[in-house]
């Protein structure tokens, strides 16, 4: 069996929502280094270069949001898939925001995260 074969053989056996939620996650890391990276580390640099080099990091991010959909659309709503997404950005977001921009920690982030949790709720009520 070829390397990738093994691969692929280790990655089926996860959990389907196990894999859609990694590879959400994963993509949303992506993201937020192509959305928000450039204010860090090229403030002094043109325009058109950020452009160009977030739109590279953005290439990986949908390779992998994109199989995360795809993988996800059979077991998941499009609601769920786009509410678990955006639960997921606030959560990796807020360590991004935390470690690598220096921002400070402001009580109202717990207060609107919550909010979002409150939305996976409504969202997948009808599954409870």
């Amino acid at each position: 069996m070829t390397i990738f074969g093994k691969i692929t053989e280790i990655f089926t056996a996860i959990p389907l929502t196990v894999r859609v939620i990694a590879l959400l996650c994963c993509s949303n890391l992506f993201m937020l280094f192509a959305w928000y990276g450039h204010l860090r580390n090229m403030q002094n640099k043109p325009f058109i270069m950020a452009v160009l080099v977030s739109w590279g990091i953005a290439f990986f991010e949908y390779m992998l949001m994109i199989p995360a959909n795809r993988m996800g659309a059979g077991t998941f709503s499009v609601a769920q898939l786009k509410i678990m997404q955006e639960v997921i950005t606030v959560t990796v977001f807020v360590p991004f925001m935390l470690l690598f921009m220096g921002e400070k920690w402001r009580l109202d982030y717990l207060w609107a995260f919550l909010c979002m949790v409150g939305a996976v709720y409504f969202v997948n009520r009808a599954k409870l």
